[in-house]
């Protein structure tokens, strides 16, 4: 199992930014593909971009194109996600995890995640 630590969420305006970070532990976090998830009040988690254990390849959700950019440094162990153009659209709780690449689904137990509020 990998140790996740999500922050950098926050209060941020519409249109504004907001770089997340996540701290792995645990297990060798640079064989891992990666994702970030976000969890809206009253809806089921969802995917929202995935980068693979080399950073090579990147994936989105049509809604966060153009706007998220995921990157990674496993010397750090660290992922991030860059969300520019915020909208209140994008509120939730974001998560990371440790992903199945060709799925795009979770596959470690969830850290306690970092809250972004995008008010209007």
């Amino acid at each position: 199992q990998v140790q996740l630590v999500e922050s950098g969420g926050g209060l941020v305006q519409a249109g504004g930014s907001l770089r997340l970070s996540c701290a792995a532990s645990g297990r060798t976090f640079r064989l891992d593909a990666m994702g970030w998830f976000r969890q809206a009040p009253g809806k089921e988690r969802e995917f929202v971009a995935g980068i693979s254990w080399s950073g090579g390849s990147t994936y989105y959700t049509d809604s966060g194109k153009g706007r998220f950019t995921i990157s990674r440094d496993n010397a750090k162990k660290t992922l991030y996600l860059q969300m520019n153009s915020l909208n209140p659209e994008d509120t939730a709780v974001y998560y990371c995890n440790v992903i199945d690449e060709e799925r795009l689904r979770p596959l470690n137990a969830w850290g306690q995640g970092t809250l972004v509020t995008v008010s209007s």
